[in-house]
């Protein structure tokens, strides 16, 4: 799994500054945490994006996104975007800003 280095700089401007907000490369991507809490990631395959349990029903209606699974496991409130779903600004930015509102809610680690 490569990494999409043109996806991870989009994202990151989209993110932009934010106290306690970090990157780390995971999952074969790049990984965004906010106070050590997973919020989002990037690669190839599009981006994993942190929604929380049953905050995710609006994208899972969304074309080229589904839900998360790992290992054969559903991750409930984690769902996938695809590259072209990626290059919708407008979705791209609301899923980040979803997850970003989800994942404030978070104590931090």
């Amino acid at each position: 799994m490569a990494r999409d280095r043109d996806l991870e700089d989009v994202v990151r401007a989209d993110l932009g500054f934010r106290a306690g907000l970090s990157e780390r490369p995971m999952f074969g991507g790049l990984a965004w945490l906010l106070d050590g809490n997973l919020l989002c990631g990037a690669r190839k395959e599009g981006m994993l994006v942190r929604l929380g349990k049953g905050n995710d029903g609006w994208a899972l209606e969304t074309a080229d996104i589904a839900q998360m699974i790992m290992g054969g496991r559903v991750m409930e409130g984690w769902v996938r975007a695809s590259p072209e779903a990626c290059t919708d600004a407008v979705l791209r930015r609301r899923l980040i800003s979803e997850a970003l509102a989800f994942v404030d809610t978070l104590p931090p680690k």
